[in-house]
């Protein structure tokens, strides 16, 4: 606030240092004033000038730094800048070359033949022109009075800060122009200004001047001394307001009223200084015209400034908004201008901003816990989960429909039909039928395995009730169509064996007592045939006991009894028993040394290993039947390893392999040899089961100069911490030792 104090000071200064310096030089029909006056008026100008130049300087070499710096508002303050310099240099200069030309050429003239003539009617031409000046003023008031009451008619909302526009448009509708245009009070203080109306070219009227317009309506006051002719009217429309206006005059002209008998002396007095005139008046425009540049030079800068700060705050914190600080608040400047409000509108906008980000960012925070619940929810789900666009194109797959459908790449943007071929006829039923949902059973096979899936299939439409997609879930049913037929073939050797078994035992009594009985009555020929048929129906009565006794362990797996074993004994007995049965196969061994102890029933891990290892060599046997290759080596690989506290053993051959159906072989009554039963692999599957374990097969490894795959069965136990019981694993090893 003290600077823009200072600064309008310093402004106003120069004028007046220009009118001091007018009235120090004295009028030029007398001479000049004192020496000492004039000299210290002088010193003040040329202190004056030095002053503001400095400060200009200044300022310009600041603005010049900002703009370098490119600091905001800089480009507008020196843009601002150059057009004020410009608007008072130009206008000033012109004025000063004009006002010096135009006074040369006006002496020229003073001193004509026809001074003298005009000399002697000045008297009355200034008579007339105060008349005119009188009736034109008295006019334009009148006009600019009732243009100021009407608009004040048209709408009685209007204030004093109101009329000053209406002034304005006034004062330019007055033709013959007005020098200054007030709206006062009764007690003399200005209400409103019209254009170019200053404070310090005002007078106040008196106390009977007010009262003089009252009564006559239009009071005329001259002022000569100020080349000024004011008028004093009352606002009809307005409570206590006048219309107080003023018009430029020559009040030399009209002082010549009084000074018509001292012309002819100036005249001549005049004639003889006249080069010296046009130097003084040549000087003093010069002067004035330097202190107005500076002074609106000066002005420009203060205003450009002024103008151009708040600005650069607003174009400063915009940027700062453009890169995401919402925080930023700028300077609010004092006053109602569009300036000021702007200020205060882009503090309230940013605030805006910021509560509308929270509230987006939380909004968008809510979504995304939600899309990472729906996707953790998808990709942990073990159903597999794919979704269509609405041409059937692929769009998003969870893990478990990647792993259930063997996919190792994306599928993206690929038809279903031609990304699972197996589910196209029950899709292309969906489109068929129109339905919101189809299910059926697909058989898929991947990597060699065929799985039985549970596939539905279902519309997905927007809030608008259109489609924009498919949803297609499947379930990996394999294992409980497994568990049913298991359960379903179970019952069934539960039945047969009890059907069977009971007459078998009467079968071979019968058999036995006949060959008894009639035996001792045949002799030769027909004794000898009569042995064969009952040894036949007794073998083959043992047959169907030894069938019926695998149905009966099928239907009713004993419960296992666990007790501390070592792992690596029961496989290396295992071994052992089929290398020394199948003497025409290499086995190679590769145990640990260290024990691996677990609760296990010895008797049901035994058989199960030894089924494993036996099922290795009949596969050998299997693919020499049906033509090995020449130099074909026979082989079977068992191994023993840790692997996260369980037992994995593998028992790998080079036999025939395994068909492209191989979980197949768990079922019971699947075998792929003429002579199998085919419960082996099921009642294995069992015990291993049973004991927690798991057992897979796989493709087995190449073995060396050999180009066919064989089967690798992989087993897994649950490791215990007990030791197993010296005891006991000298009896079993006993045991396998007597079996060989």
């Amino acid at each position: 606030m003290v600077q823009n104090i200072a600064a309008l000071g310093l402004v106003i200064l120069g004028p007046l240092l220009a009118l001091m310096t007018f009235i120090a030089l004295g009028p030029l029909d007398k001479g000049s004033g004192p020496e000492l006056s004039l000299s210290l008026v002088l010193l003040a100008d040329l202190i004056y000038v030095l002053l503001l130049a400095t400060l200009v300087l200044a300022r310009v070499a600041r603005m010049i730094a900002d703009r370098r710096a490119q600091s905001a508002g800089s480009r507008l303050h020196l843009r601002l800048t150059g057009v004020f310099a410009l608007m008072a240099l130009l206008p000033t200069v012109t004025v000063a070359v004009f006002a010096v030309l135009t006074i040369n050429i006006g002496l020229e003239t003073w001193f004509s033949s026809r001074v003298q003539n005009v000399v002697g009617a000045s008297l009355a031409a200034a008579e007339a022109y105060e008349e005119e000046q009188r009736r034109g003023l008295a006019e334009d008031v009148d006009a600019l009075a009732r243009f100021v009451d009407n608009a004040r008619r048209a709408n009685f909302a209007f204030d004093d800060g109101d009329i000053r526009q209406i002034l304005a448009q006034g004062q330019g509708q007055v033709q013959r122009g007005l020098r200054e245009a007030y709206v006062i009070d009764g007690a003399g203080e200005i209400r409103a200004r019209g254009e170019r109306s200053y404070l310090f070219d005002y007078e106040q009227p008196t106390i009977a001047q007010f009262a003089l317009a009252e009564e006559e309506g239009v009071v005329m006051i001259p002022d000569w001394d100020n080349h000024e002719l004011r008028a004093l009217t009352p606002l009809d429309a307005y409570a206590d307001r006048y219309l107080y206006v003023s018009r430029a005059v020559d009040g030399n002209l009209l002082n010549l009223l009084d000074e018509t008998q001292a012309t002819a002396q100036f005249y001549q007095q005049q004639e003889s200084e006249r080069g010296r005139r046009l130097f003084d008046f040549a000087l003093l425009y010069l002067g004035f015209a330097v202190l107005l540049i500076l002074a609106a030079t000066w002005l420009g800068l203060w205003f450009a400034e002024r103008l151009s700060r708040p600005v650069g705050r607003l174009t400063g914190a915009a940027q700062r908004v453009g890169a995401g600080d919402l925080d930023v608040q700028v300077k609010e400047e004092e006053g109602d201008d569009e300036i000021s409000m702007l200020g205060r509108y882009f503090n309230q906008m940013t605030r805006q901003l910021k509560a509308q980000r929270e509230t987006l960012l939380e909004n968008t925070r809510q979504i995304e816990r939600r899309q990472r619940l729906f996707d953790s929810v998808l990709y942990s789900v073990t159903s597999g989960v794919v979704g269509l666009d609405d041409s059937g194109r692929v769009t998003f797959v969870n893990r478990s429909a990647e792993r259930l459908l063997g996919w190792h790449e994306t599928k993206s943007e690929v038809p279903i039909t031609v990304a699972v071929p197996e589910f196209g006829a029950l899709f292309d039923k969906l489109m068929a039928t129109g339905q919101e949902t189809a299910q059926e059973e697909v058989k898929v096979s991947r990597e060699g395995r065929l799985e039985h899936l549970l596939v539905r299939m279902s519309l997905r439409r927007r809030d608008d009730g259109s489609l924009e997609g498919y949803v297609v879930a499947f379930d990996d049913v394999t294992d409980l169509v497994s568990a049913q037929r298991m359960a379903a073939w179970g019952d069934v050797a539960r039945r047969i064996a009890h059907e069977i078994k009971n007459p078998l035992t009467p079968i071979r009594l019968s058999a036995e007592r006949i060959k008894r009985k009639f035996g001792r009555q045949m002799q030769g020929e027909d004794a000898e045939k009569l042995d064969q048929m009952t040894e036949v129906i007794v073998r083959q009565t043992e047959d169907l006991r030894r069938i019926v006794d695998e149905f009966s362990k099928f239907a009713r797996m004993p419960e296992p009894e666990r007790r501390p074993e070592d792992v690596v004994t029961l496989l290396r007995g295992a071994a052992l028993l089929q290398e020394t049965g199948q003497p025409d196969v290499r086995f190679v061994i590769d145990l640990p040394e260290a024990e691996m102890p677990a609760e296990l029933d010895a008797t049901m891990i035994g058989q199960a290993l030894t089924n494993i290892i036996k099922n290795a060599g009949e596969a050998i046997e299997s693919r020499v039947e049906g033509g090995a290759p020449e130099g074909y080596a026979p082989e079977i690989r068992v191994s023993l390893t840790e692997e996260d506290g369980r037992a994995l053993i593998r028992v790998m051959d080079n036999g025939i392999g395994l068909p492209e159906d191989r979980a197949r072989l768990f079922e019971p009554y699947v075998t792929t040899r003429d002579k199998g039963t085919g419960l082996g692999l099921p009642i294995v599957k069992k015990i291993i089961e049973e004991h927690g374990g798991s057992l897979a097969l796989e493709d087995a490894p190449l073995f060396d100069g050999d180009t066919h795959a064989g089967a690798m069965a992989v087993i897994r136990l649950p490791l215990g911490s007990m030791p197993a019981d010296p005891a006991q694993k000298q009896k079993i090893i006993a045991e396998l030792e007597g079996q060989t």
